[in-house]
């Protein structure tokens, strides 16, 4: 029995495409609350420079007049254990963690769609081979290998970004596994293979953009658990170092003040609270909006 669609959804499909998508955009606050948040945080980071009160706290500057100083009219998020503007560090961090982010995620990308394709189009031995390989990454909780790679990297961030990607491409190399599985045995793929269409053109032309379809929704919805990941992997050590203004980084050194400076992890601790959460709003909301069964877009 079909289902038979929502009000709403029949509303939206009386609608032009471009009233439909606002008509969408209405309907879910979150999606707009989590967009609006997240470019907001993405501005802080083009023009951190330009609206950080003390640019130079952002690198080797250091206060000792102005240690641990409540906030105030000048500094607005308080002084660190140095002396260094927290407001200033915590600007110039939007220009680190979601920086992070966006690399590992390029990076599962890069790794995760080829071999989920040819797993999914080929099939057989190399199938079972891309996804026992893909089984062995599974099989470990990805904080415990990412901390476990970066653990025995040089501590930066480049060898966080590494880390971190290194568990987190087998996951979409599992999602568009099956992806590309689906699509490859429809009927218009096997005229293509009776046709004589070498492989790579119907990959290229067919499979692929029928694939990556769900992966806009993972990327939005993965951002926020890698910042939370890169965080927790600097507030450990194993990240970002000093004087890098990493917002893990910031709440590991304040953890020791926590009673008596409040302001010195608190607000490091909220960035990395806000973005994560506004890009997973992103991300809930976009699910909503593309997924056809709940879908106001026609």
């Amino acid at each position: 029995m079909i289902e038979a669609p929502s009000p709403a959804a029949e509303t939206a499909l009386a609608l032009p495409r471009g009233q439909a998508l606002w008509h969408g955009l209405r309907a879910n606050p979150l999606l707009v609350a989590g967009g609006l948040t997240a470019v907001l945080i993405i501005v802080v980071a083009l023009f951190a420079p330009l609206l950080a009160p003390f640019p130079g706290d952002a690198g080797t500057a250091t206060h000792p007049f102005l240690v641990l100083r409540p906030p105030s009219t000048r500094h607005l998020f308080g002084t660190d254990q140095v002396g260094r503007d927290v407001l200033s560090r915590v600007l110039y961090g939007a220009r680190i963690s979601p920086l992070v982010a966006v690399i590992v995620l390029l990076i599962a990308c890069v790794v995760g769609i080829p071999l989920g394709i040819a797993a999914g189009y080929f099939g057989g031995w190399v199938d079972e081979v891309i996804m026992r390989v893909t089984d062995i990454f599974l099989a470990f909780p990805s904080l415990l290998l990412a901390l476990a790679l970066a653990a025995v990297l040089p501590a930066s961030l480049t060898s966080l970004t590494i880390a971190i990607a290194a568990t987190w491409w087998p996951w979409y190399t599992r999602l568009i596994r099956g992806q590309a599985a689906s699509v490859s045995g429809r009927a218009y793929i096997d005229s293509c293979r009776v046709l004589g269409i070498r492989p790579w053109r119907i990959i290229l032309r067919h499979v692929l953009p029928n694939s990556v379809t769900p992966l806009t929704v993972q990327v939005s919805l993965d951002v926020g658990g890698v910042i939370l990941t890169a965080s927790a992997l600097s507030f450990l050590g194993l990240g970002a170092q000093d004087p890098t203004p990493d917002w893990g980084l910031m709440v590991a050194e304040g953890q020791n003040y926590f009673t008596t400076d409040w302001w010195v992890v608190t607000f490091p601790g909220i960035a990395i609270l806000v973005t994560a959460f506004a890009f997973n709003l992103l991300g809930d909301g976009l699910r909503d909006l593309l997924d056809p069964k709940r879908s106001l877009l026609p």
